[in-house]
């Protein structure tokens, strides 16, 4: 960890947040100040702006709709398998979907 924060110690860092209440405490803010971390701060009712927002959609679509699933770790397989394999299988739709060009 210590090699990485000396490569990389000069970049800025912007850690990109959803507007959630707590995410706005003093002690987020202060920290973030004190290891100059820029805090940006998606607009309220935007999830598609949130990229695994975006991923939970297609996740959702191509997993759970109109898919009965037998039990809770059925369900849990399928959805592991297919985030592990999603790039692979749908790399032009996801290409696509997971961009900050929009």
């Amino acid at each position: 960890m210590k090699i990485l924060y000396l490569e990389y110690y000069d970049n800025p860092v912007t850690i990109v947040l959803d507007n959630v209440k707590y995410q706005h405490c003093r002690l987020v803010e202060r920290y973030a100040k004190v290891l100059e971390i820029e805090l940006l701060f998606l607009p309220a009712y935007s999830p598609n702006l949130n990229l695994i927002e975006r991923f939970w959609k297609y996740e959702k679509k191509k997993v759970l709709y109109s898919v009965f699933h037998e039990n809770f770790n059925i369900f849990k397989e399928k959805i592991d398998k297919h985030i592990s394999q999603a790039y692979e299988i749908d790399k032009a739709s996801l290409d696509s979907l997971l961009t900050c060009r929009f």
